[in-house]
């Protein structure tokens, strides 16, 4: 591994919450980044507190969330201004944007112009689940996102998943609030639309984040809370696997 990956690396705070894949997403995003290579970065959620969302968000769910949301802001700063003193341009993408800041493709389509999830697909760090979440090898689907742009060939890490892992599970489908799952199996080539409805998933988790959060945010929880892929018991082995170098 070269050495700008490794001090890419080296900007995270610890393995035990954090994972990092490097993705050469060749012609996926030129028309709307003049950049080729991201490196994804992932943190972990706390297991009580997701562990602690049965039918609707919480408000530690929710203070777990932006917290989150904030650590990945920072990191990916850093990981930036690492590369500026390099002389290479970059562009972080925040793990979430806020919605009066999108456009009306984003209203309309309910797709943001980069996704966290298909560069972690392509960076080999997981697979899109039924309720079109990130599960990720080490974490399941408890973490947030976050990515970095550039045009520097970072040498490949993990070999692209092309193909879910969730198999006959359909816990996620069976108990989202919304029912916006049809229990199709996520492939590369596969629309979004096609096994997941993002406009039912927003309304519910918008009704339900004002009843239980007093908040205008699209927020839920519940399908992260019940795969068993991000179960404790099932990740221990993975959690202590180190970064590969």
């Amino acid at each position: 591994m070269n050495s700008v990956q490794e001090e890419v690396i080296g900007q995270l705070p610890d393995q035990e919450r954090y994972l990092i894949g490097f993705a050469d997403m060749g012609q996926l995003i030129e028309d709307k980044y003049p950049f080729r290579y991201a490196a994804v970065i992932g943190t972990r959620l706390d297991d009580e507190i997701v562990d602690g969302i049965e039918n609707a968000p919480t408000p530690e769910y929710y203070d777990l969330y932006m917290r989150a949301n904030h650590r990945l802001s920072e990191l990916t700063a850093k990981i930036a201004g690492a590369l500026s003193a390099r002389g290479i341009e970059n562009q972080p993408i925040l793990a979430t944007v806020n919605e009066s800041e999108l456009g009306d493709d984003y209203r309309d389509h309910l797709r943001y112009s980069f996704s966290h999830k298909m560069a972690a697909t392509r960076a080999g760090l997981g697979w899109i689940g039924k309720t079109d979440l990130l599960i990720s090898k080490r974490f399941g689907p408890r973490l947030r996102l976050a990515t970095v742009l550039t045009n520097y060939p970072f040498e490949k890490i993990g070999k692209p998943i092309v193909k879910s892992a969730c198999g006959e599970c359909t816990i996620c489908v069976e108990q989202c609030p919304a029912q916006a799952a049809n229990g199709k199996s996520w492939n590369p080539k596969m629309d979004r639309d096609e096994f997941f409805n993002a406009f039912k998933c927003r309304e519910t988790c918008r009704k339900r984040s004002a009843e239980h959060l007093q908040k205008e945010i699209s927020l839920c929880g519940v399908c992260i809370s019940v795969c068993p892929k991000g179960k404790p018991r099932r990740r221990k082995q993975a959690l202590n696997r180190p970064i590969p170098k």
